[in-house]
């Protein structure tokens, strides 16, 4: 470690789907927060892991900024706002294929007062021809005092390098706060679950997706080679119940199929799953059940 380590934590921030979770995923090479194209798709705060020789970042994933329309949503917001409170910096990201709307102004308004250093990340220049990106710049540029303005595409890696880079300028002379080879302060019972819900959200149409949670009851490692992983999947109506099973069990069978293949890349093992698919009804609106399957304020 070198003798001028630097440290710091970070916050990703904006609407919903802008590209957070696949930022985040591509700065670390390995997924660590669930993508979808269903808006809303980060509940958690997770939290990304990145070691250099002479640095360590802490990236914090927040969910999208939205207005919510149950419990779990309030607790989504709390969460996004109250990350803001203790970071380094904070990285206030924008699809540039969308145009500047209300949810961006509300989180302008949100940043107003912080002393934080704020960096304007466009992201999915890709998509956009160069002109039309200066043109974006132009629209965001006076809304905040920004320390810095990045274009990058978080799919394709385009200028992440350099957004890391300097990013890494900012951040205080500090400790390393985790084992360098360490990506996410999240127990893998966490991200296992989170990886078993993005498959579910893939696989379903519009009206499932929200309603869906997911707990790993069990997780256990049978020998050297094999971890038997039980979960449960949770929905709010019977109707959603049958969806998610499928006929003849295909659906299940299906999510089931893809979210091994991820969980076995995560730990490094073959992997049984076993999944049920179980009813609460109403269960974003009953924080007690909220809590029960991962969703904890208090830890924020």
């Amino acid at each position: 470690m070198s003798n001028n380590f630097k440290s710091g934590f970070v916050a990703i921030i904006g609407r919903p789907n802008v590209g957070k979770s696949t930022f985040m995923n591509k700065v670390l090479g390995q997924k660590v927060a669930i993508m979808s194209d269903k808006a809303q798709t980060t509940r958690n705060k997770v939290q990304g892991v990145l070691t250099t020789d002479d640095s360590q970042i802490i990236f914090i994933d927040t969910p999208g900024i939205h207005k919510p329309k149950h419990v779990l949503g309030d607790y989504m917001m709390k969460v996004a706002k109250n990350t803001l409170r203790e970071v380094d910096a904070i990285l206030f990201m924008v699809n540039v294929e969308e145009s500047l709307g209300r949810g961006d102004e509300y989180i302008v308004e949100m940043l107003k007062n912080s002393k934080t250093p704020i960096f304007l990340v466009l992201n999915k220049i890709d998509l956009i021809h160069p002109d039309e990106l200066i043109k974006e710049i132009e629209k965001y540029k006076d809304l905040l005092p920004f320390a810095e303005i990045i274009p990058i595409s978080a799919l394709q890696g385009n200028n992440v390098d350099r957004l890391v880079e300097v990013l890494g300028s900012y951040l205080p002379e500090g400790p390393m706060f985790y084992p360098k080879d360490q990506i996410s302060d999240h127990p893998e019972h966490f991200i296992v679950a989170e990886l078993i819900r993005e498959k579910a959200l893939h696989l379903t149409s519009q009206e499932i997706p929200h309603a869906i949670g997911v707990n790993v009851e069990k997780m256990k490692r049978e020998d050297e080679d094999k971890v038997r992983v039980e979960a449960t999947i949770y929905i709010e109506r019977e109707s959603q119940k049958g969806i998610i099973i499928g006929k003849k069990g295909a659906m299940l069978k299906k999510i089931g199929t893809m979210a091994r293949r991820d969980i076995e890349m995560l730990l490094g093992s073959k992997v049984y799953l076993e999944l049920w698919v179980k009813v609460q009804k109403d269960w974003r609106n009953k924080p007690n059940f909220i809590r029960q399957i991962g969703y904890r304020e208090d830890e924020y």
